[in-house]
């Protein structure tokens, strides 16, 4: 499972493409899938409930795909507000090869990159997310997740908020605790089929720095 989330090497020679036609909040996307990246048959549980449950965004303003895989989040978002500037970021190039794909073939604009390289781009730049959906990798460990979040987090303007997907029996609720010890506001907005959709906002506890 963990080589879905953090493989940066050569693809294979026999990691072909398939068509995926996936149908979600009215917007039927047409995708290309393969092997090196995760949930490469159909869209998964997880990130089909983030994206039926989570609130329409803005119509405007800066998105963050964390952990775009082959960028299902990244397209509904760029679909569902075509004025916004949807980031797709991963650790995994193929991945950010087959989300580029994905929003050619439907007609969204997405700016693709690997994780380190637009966290940089994003401190020098002082850009700040004003929406952040994300089916974080859970099972990459528990120090390794939460120094992700923090970072991430970090990025978040004063009003934006975060939409996490997390399996309950993975630690959904004790993510939900932690991410609340840290100063954030964090509540379970939805339960669907064993599954959590967390809303983290900032509150005034949170440092800015």
């Amino acid at each position: 499972m963990t080589k879905h989330y953090f493989s940066d090497g050569p693809v294979a020679q026999d990691d072909e493409l398939r068509s995926l036609h996936i149908d979600v909040r009215g917007l039927n996307l047409d995708m290309v899938v393969s092997d090196s990246v995760f949930s490469s048959h159909k869209l998964d549980l997880g990130t089909k409930a983030l994206i039926l449950e989570a609130p329409n965004p803005p119509a405007t303003g800066t998105f963050l795909d964390l952990g775009c895989g082959w960028g299902p989040i990244a397209c509904t978002l760029g679909k569902l507000s075509p004025k916004a500037d949807v980031w797709a970021i991963d650790v995994n190039r193929r991945a950010l090869d087959l989300t580029a794909k994905n929003a050619k073939r439907n007609r969204v604009s997405v700016k693709t990159s690997l994780a380190d390289k637009a966290y940089e781009k994003a401190q020098a730049d002082g850009v700040k997310f004003d929406l952040i959906w994300s089916n974080p990798p859970i099972r990459i460990g528990k120090t390794a997740l939460q120094e992700m979040l923090t970072k991430w987090l970090s990025l978040l303007t004063d009003e934006g908020e975060a939409w996490l997907v997390v399996a309950r029996n993975l630690g959904a609720d004790s993510l939900i605790k932690w991410l609340n010890e840290q100063g954030w506001d964090a509540q379970k907005a939805h339960s669907k089929k064993g599954y959590r959709i967390i809303c983290v906002r900032r509150a005034e506890s949170v440092d800015e720095g």
